[in-house]
């Protein structure tokens, strides 16, 4: 396996950016960040990180970048906006996006880096905000292998699974399909504490059986339990989740595959984050139900 050895560049300080780029100085790397707020790097300076200016500065000083940005467009500012990381990449370097948009959208950076001979890898991870304070991330990754391999060492030291899917937007496309599954689990458990509580079940009982049979999921052990103590604040954002899910959707529908679950929970994230709701998490989904249920 190839190793890292020059400094390495992590743009996007967020829920998920901030833990995954601590859990890489912990484990040895030397990490040159960029966060548009820069209050939000502070953190990894105390830990030892180099603050750059500008995306760009971060290319010039690093042979590997990680990002973990909310959406396309955001990728596209921090490549080829004002000070963009393009303008100081240089031939060989490696650009890996680990945020959640699409196969297209991968292969099109992977396109425009192309000009310039910088290699792009889709590794978008799944496992929230606990997972990657616990660096027990899974991260699903497409791209050229070689690039894979040099960055894989980074991957491991953020997540205890890392899946290689192969070509440019396989990453995005094993993401997207992750995203229905949790998307239909928070659906699935909202509705199942609903009603057992309306029918008298307590709680506690409800997660026994939950957590222990068939059932058992990510969403139950993490989310659940937030959701019965109404803690609805973010490990994932709801408007994220809805995000993806018309990322989803939308590429279903390229196929030409009915998902029918994957289009109920779009509709349901978009009417929670018309209320309000958009930055909490998603067991916010309660919240929505709630309201429905006090209508006439």
């Amino acid at each position: 396996m190839q190793k890292v050895s020059q400094k390495v560049g992590f743009i996007g300080l967020g829920i998920m950016g901030l833990p995954m780029a601590a859990n890489l100085i912990k484990n040895g790397h030397q990490l040159v960040v960029y966060n548009r707020t820069k209050s939000r790097a502070e953190s990894l300076g105390a830990m030892g990180a180099e603050l750059a200016g500008s995306p760009d500065e971060v290319a010039s000083k690093c042979q590997v970048t990680l990002s973990i940005l909310t959406d396309a467009p955001d990728v596209e500012q921090v490549l080829t906006g004002g000070g963009g990381y393009i303008n100081g990449a240089k031939k060989g370097d490696i650009f890996v996006d680990m945020g959640t948009n699409s196969p297209s959208n991968a292969r099109r950076f992977a396109s425009l880096l192309s000009e310039k001979e910088v290699k792009f890898l889709d590794a978008p991870v799944t496992g929230g905000q606990k997972g990657a304070q616990d660096g027990t991330l899974t991260i699903m990754v497409g791209g050229e292998e070689s690039a894979f391999e040099m960055a894989r060492v980074l991957f491991e030291h953020m997540g205890k699974k890392v899946v290689y899917g192969g070509p440019t937007g396989s990453g995005q496309l094993l993401k997207m399909c992750n995203q229905i599954v949790v998307a239909l689990d928070m659906v699935a458990s909202t509705e199942a504490l609903l009603v057992a509580r309306k029918a008298g079940v307590p709680d506690s009982k409800l997660f026994d059986v939950l957590s222990s049979g068939a059932a058992n999921s990510f969403t139950v052990q993490n989310l659940l339990p937030k959701m019965m103590k109404g803690d609805f604040e973010p490990g994932f954002r709801a408007a994220h989740l809805k995000k993806d899910l018309s990322y989803a959707t939308s590429l279903s529908r390229e196929l030409g595959i009915p998902v029918f679950g994957a289009s109920t929970a779009l509709q349901l994230y978009t009417a929670l984050t018309s209320m309000g709701m958009g930055e909490k998490g998603t067991q916010a989904l309660k919240k929505l139900y709630d309201a429905v249920g006090t209508q006439p």
